[in-house]
């Protein structure tokens, strides 16, 4: 049975190597194999917290949580499972362990994600809940959701 461990990082704390594969991973999933052409390295890294979820030296799955700005939203991006390690629940785990870190370390702020719009009911069932129509982002339809903060949802 396959052992996965998870890694907060900021973008200092991460190796040459870490930061690499995280990269090339999510590089190989949104452009080469969902043929999207768009600026995966945006800027955006230099201040967010990844989360990578590890099996041994691969890199499994990863994602990016934006802390806020203007807006005092949490974003959470670039959710990502390597191919071969699909099926694993690790989607699961990814979002499970990026909202509870958001709602600790920004406990009363929402959280908002733009995600794929097949994957709503996937991020609906953490109580995402829409809040725009379907959009084309580089050519793949995504809907903008969002997360109330804990103040919010204990009301």
């Amino acid at each position: 049975m396959t052992k996965f461990i998870s890694y907060w990082n900021e973008i200092d704390d991460l190796t040459t190597r870490a930061l690499y594969s995280m990269l090339k991973l999510r590089m190989d999933v949104f452009i080469v194999e969902q043929n999207c052409a768009f600026e995966e390295i945006d800027g955006k890294d230099i201040t967010a917290f990844h989360l990578r979820i590890m099996d041994g030296e691969e890199l499994a799955a990863c994602l990016r949580v934006l802390p806020p700005e203007k807006d005092a939203i949490v974003k959470i991006g670039r959710v990502v499972v390597a191919q071969n390690y699909r099926g694993y629940k690790l989607g699961q785990r990814l979002m499970q362990e990026a909202i509870s870190f958001a709602q600790q370390k920004f406990p009363d702020l929402p959280i908002e994600l733009g995600g794929q719009s097949h994957l709503q009911k996937f991020y609906g069932s953490f109580g995402f809940v829409a809040i725009s129509d379907i959009y084309l982002e580089d050519g793949i339809p995504h809907i903008d959701m969002r997360l109330k903060a804990n103040k919010e949802l204990a009301q």
